[in-house]
């Protein structure tokens, strides 16, 4: 491994942000996941859940449009909504879903800094009802045009880079290790960096 590599390896390792999270329930499209999973390592994000209840779990991701994002990634799948929402309660305090109701707010007014996983639906119909009930609360991407939707990894996108930019203001990616120290020495395992290790929080 060359010294450039194991420097950006580390660099990544050091900006992984332990308390954000994205669920991902019901997508058809492959390529829409793995489109996602680029976002979320380009944000830092560690773990992410796939929820796949309607259709079979998904045996790959859309390599091209995840450019390997999927190795880099800790990916749990579930096929069942309680037992999926339940991990994700166990880590993340609040959880919002992407999802047009009557109390849904505008994304720019959640507080994306703390312990949050946020949810995204089916191309379809959205996120279900069964997952909603798990939700602390809904928001929307405000849009102005005659097309009232946006794709899924686009919404993703966005939705993770206000997350990115309200983290970056609160210094969450200065450069000093957030995940929890067995954490970060098991990815440091995984990822190629035999033989070190790297002080954490416990």
């Amino acid at each position: 491994m060359t010294p450039e590599r194991r420097e950006r390896i580390t660099k990544a390792l050091q900006n992984r942000q332990p308390d954000l999270t994205v669920v991902m329930e019901n997508i058809f499209d492959p390529h829409n996941i793995a489109a996602v999973m680029r976002t979320c390592d380009s944000v830092g994000i560690q773990e992410i859940y796939v929820l796949n209840n309607m259709i079979q779990r998904h045996a790959k991701f859309g390599k091209k449009s995840s450019a390997s994002a999927a190795g880099w990634l800790t990916i749990h799948q579930y096929d069942d909504t309680e037992a999926c929402m339940a991990a994700v309660k166990q880590k993340y305090s609040n959880i919002y879903a992407t999802h047009l109701g009557k109390q849904a707010v505008s994304l720019y007014e959640l507080n994306l800094a703390q312990p949050v996983a946020l949810v995204f639906g089916n191309e379809h119909a959205g996120v279900t009802e069964a997952c909603l009930k798990h939700c602390n609360g809904n928001f929307i991407i405000p849009q102005v045009g005659m097309v009232k939707s946006l794709n899924i990894s686009v919404a993703c996108a966005v939705s993770l880079y206000e997350a990115y930019r309200q983290r970056e203001q609160k210094g969450f990616y200065n450069g000093k290790l957030r995940l929890p120290k067995e954490q970060a020495n098991t990815l440091m395992d995984k990822w190629g960096l035999v033989g070190e290790e790297t002080e954490g929080s416990d």
